[in-house]
C-alpha cells in the first residue's frame, strides 16, 4: 500500500511538471529573439538555485532524511551536479535557440519523443526492464509525435523535411532523455530540493563561464518587460518546481514512466497558444494527438 501511495505521489509530481514545462514553449518563443539563450539560462539557473536553497532551508522535510537545510553529505562528489546540469541546462539552451525558428506546438510534440529515448537509455544505465506494454505505448506515442511533426504528410516524413529549429531541439531532447536516468544513477540520498538547488547552481557556474561574453554584452536594463515576466515564470515554475518534481518522481517511478508525462505536453501547449491568442494547428494533427493521448493512458495503466 505504501509503495502504491509513493507511486501516486510520483504521478502527481509529474502532472505538475507537465503543466509547468509546457508554458516554456509558448512563452519562450515570445522572447527567444530578445536575449541570448546562454545568458537567459545562466540567470535563470542562478535565480532558481537561490529560490530552491531557501526552500531547502525553510521547508520541513526538504533536506536529507526529512530535515531542513544542506548537509556535508550533500556536497560530496559535486561533479554529479555538474553532469546533471549539462543534461538539464544543455536542453534549455538548445530549446531557446531552436524556438527562434521552431513552432512552439511542433517543439512540444518533439518533446514527446523523450520517453522513448529515456527508456532506451535507462535499460543499460539502470538495468530497468522495458515491459512489452510500455514499449508498445512508447512506440504509439512516437508514431503520434511523428504524425504531428510532419502534419500527416508521410512523403515529408520519408524525406525528413523538418526545419533546423526542430532538428536542433531534437538534439536538446536527447540531452534531456539522459536527465531522468542520471538523477537516479547519481543520487546518494539527496532530497529533490537539494539536488535541484545544487544542480542549478552548478549549471549557472558552467554556463556563465562558457557564455560570459554573451552575458556581458546583454543590456539587461533595456530588455523588454516580457523577458522579465517570462524569466520569472521559468525560474519558479519551469525550473525550480519542475526540476524538483522530476527528481521527486524519479525516486518513485521507473525512468520511462517519469518521462511519460511529456506526452501531455502538446495538449498543454495548444492550451497555452489558445490563451495567448497565437492560434493552433489544423485538424490534420488530431490523429497524432489522439495517439499521444493513448500512449499516455497505456503507460499510466502499466503502472
Amino acid at each position: 500500500m505504501r509503495g502504491r501511495q509513493q507511486a501516486l505521489r510520483g504521478h502527481a509530481a509529474m502532472l505538475g511538471f507537465s503543466a509547468a514545462v509546457s508554458g516554456s514553449f509558448s512563452l519562450g518563443a515570445m522572447v527567444a529573439n530578445d536575449i541570448a539563450p546562454v545568458a537567459l539560462t545562466s540567470v535563470r539557473f542562478l535565480l532558481a538555485s537561490a529560490v530552491l536553497a531557501v526552500m531547502v532551508v525553510l521547508l520541513p522535510a526538504a533536506g536529507r532524511h526529512g530535515a531542513r537545510g544542506f548537509t556535508r553529505e550533500d556536497l560530496r562528489a559535486p561533479w554529479r551536479y555538474a553532469v546533471l546540469a549539462v543534461f538539464y541546462g544543455g536542453y534549455f539552451v538548445l530549446m531557446f535557440e531552436a524556438l527562434k525558428t521552431a513552432d512552439p506546438v511542433q517543439a512540444g510534440v518533439i518533446f514527446t519523443l523523450t520517453p522513448l529515448m529515456t527508456a532506451l537509455i535507462a535499460v543499460p544505465l539502470l538495468g530497468q526492464k522495458l515491459l512489452p506494454r510500455v514499449a508498445g505505448a512508447l512506440a504509439i506515442g512516437a508514431v503520434g509525435a511523428a504524425w504531428v511533426i510532419f502534419r500527416g504528410d508521410w512523403t515529408a516524413m520519408v524525406r525528413f523535411e523538418i526545419g533546423f529549429g526542430e532538428q536542433l531541439y531534437f538534439v536538446g531532447c536527447a540531452l534531456h532523455a539522459f536527465y531522468a536516468p542520471a538523477l537516479k544513477w547519481l543520487n546518494r540520498g539527496e532530497s529533490a530540493f537539494v539536488t535541484a538547488s545544487l544542480m542549478t547552481l552548478a549549471g549557472f557556474i558552467l554556463f556563465a563561464t562558457y557564455g560570459w561574453r554573451e552575458i556581458a554584452a546583454t543590456d539587461w536594463l533595456a530588455l523588454p518587460g516580457r523577458v522579465w515576466l517570462v524569466l520569472a515564470y521559468l525560474v519558479v515554475f519551469a525550473t525550480a518546481l519542475a526540476g524538483s518534481a522530476v527528481q521527486f518522481a524519479a525516486q518513485r517511478l521507473p525512468a520511462s514512466r517519469v518521462m511519460a508525462y511529456t506526452y501531455g505536453t502538446p495538449a498543454w501547449v495548444i492550451l497555452w497558444e489558445l490563451a495567448l491568442g497565437h492560434g493552433v494547428p489544423g485538424a490534420i494533427v488530431l490523429p497524432g494527438i489522439a495517439l499521444i493521448a493513448v500512449a499516455l493512458l497505456v503507460l499510466l495503466r502499466a503502472d
